[in-house]
């Protein structure tokens, strides 16, 4: 599983989505979904364009979590 920490690293830098969304040039909605981790897919222009925004790498943006075995009975 994917997690995007977006909403980590803008409280880290004490950024808003709506600034956020004027420097990288996407709607604040498409952000949202970002943020609550809700996307399928990102671009690598757009990651580029966030990590640029936040001064961060892409491994700050996005972690990679194994999906926990399920236990059987």
């Amino acid at each position: 599983m994917i997690v995007i920490n977006l909403d980590v690293m803008m409280a880290k830098r004490k950024m808003s989505l709506s600034d956020l969304s004027e420097k990288v040039g996407i709607t604040i909605a498409n952000l949202s979904i970002l943020k609550n981790n809700k996307a399928k897919a990102i671009r690598f222009s757009t990651l580029d364009a966030i990590c640029r925004a936040l001064d961060c790498k892409v491994e700050d943006i996005l972690e990679f979590k194994p999906d926990e075995p399920q236990q059987e009975d």
